[in-house]
């Protein structure tokens, strides 16, 4: 009965993880007919790749025993793919600067994967110790991927506009670490129950700001105005200059003209 159980909440976790890891095609559907990334943010994307990547090789039988966490397998592996197409497209999208922030994140994670797998597999022998190992550092990249959407929850509470956290994202999000943390806790697994404890209250702050500010009108950030204003302001400045210097060039010539008089 209680594997039964423990195999129901782990198959309905990947329907919520599904849809977690989808929701973000109508952000992107968005970004591409614009052709421009807006305000979105890239680094809730990012850090779910690296949770994906460590999740995946968790769950594999290299490091858990056998296929006891298929589910974390599957749903895992799908949100690697999803994940690489949604950074792939923001990459394109971006600008100069926009493109090197992206890989200055996304080099440095696809090397602690590999470091992770390559010690996990030659350095450490037992199931135990491998599952410890992996375990830690997935757990660190899982808080740092619910706790990513704070910088979103920042920028909501600044302009009280919700336009760039869409619900759905704060919803699924919800929901799969509600069960997930179950799935934890029903495996007797700490790795896969921590980082979802941490997960759901997050979850639940960005609803419930989500529902406060729900109805307000979008609100443009004021400093997108500023360059605008600086140009204008160093134009006349240069124009001052060019009058002042016509009226300086014109006073030498009508001193001339009266010396020669």
């Amino acid at each position: 009965m209680g594997e039964r159980l423990r195999l129901a909440v782990g198959v309905m976790g990947n329907v919520a993880s599904m849809l977690l890891y989808a929701a973000p095609m109508l952000t992107f559907s968005r970004v591409m007919k614009k052709k421009n990334i807006e305000g979105f943010s890239c680094v809730p994307y990012v850090l779910a790749l690296f949770n994906c990547c460590l999740y995946t090789w968790y769950g594999l039988p290299i490091v858990s025993y056998k296929w006891e966490n298929f589910p974390v397998v599957t749903i895992n592996g799908i949100g690697i793919l999803l994940e690489i197409s949604f950074i792939l497209i923001y990459f394109w999208f971006s600008s100069t600067k926009g493109k090197k922030e992206v890989a200055k994140m996304v080099v440095p994670i696809i090397l602690i994967c590999v470091a992770t797998g390559i010690i996990s597999t030659f350095v450490v022998h037992e199931h135990r110790r491998r599952k410890v190992f992996v375990g830690s550092i997935g757990l660190v990249a899982s808080i740092a991927m619910y706790a990513s959407p704070l910088v979103v929850v920042r920028q909501v509470i600044k302009t009280k506009s919700v336009e760039f956290m869409p619900f759905y994202l704060s919803l699924f999000s919800f929901l799969a670490s509600g069960l997930w943390m179950a799935y934890g806790l029903l495996s007797h697994d700490l790795f896969l129950a921590s980082p979802n404890l941490v997960g759901t209250p997050l979850c639940i702050l960005q609803l419930i700001l989500y529902f406060k500010y729900r109805k307000n009108p979008v609100k443009e950030l004021e400093p997108q105005k500023w360059p605008d204003l600086e140009y204008n302001d160093d134009k006349l400045k240069q124009e001052f200059k060019l009058e002042e210097k016509k009226d300086q060039s014109m006073l030498v010539v009508t001193e001339n003209l009266s010396t020669k008089t």
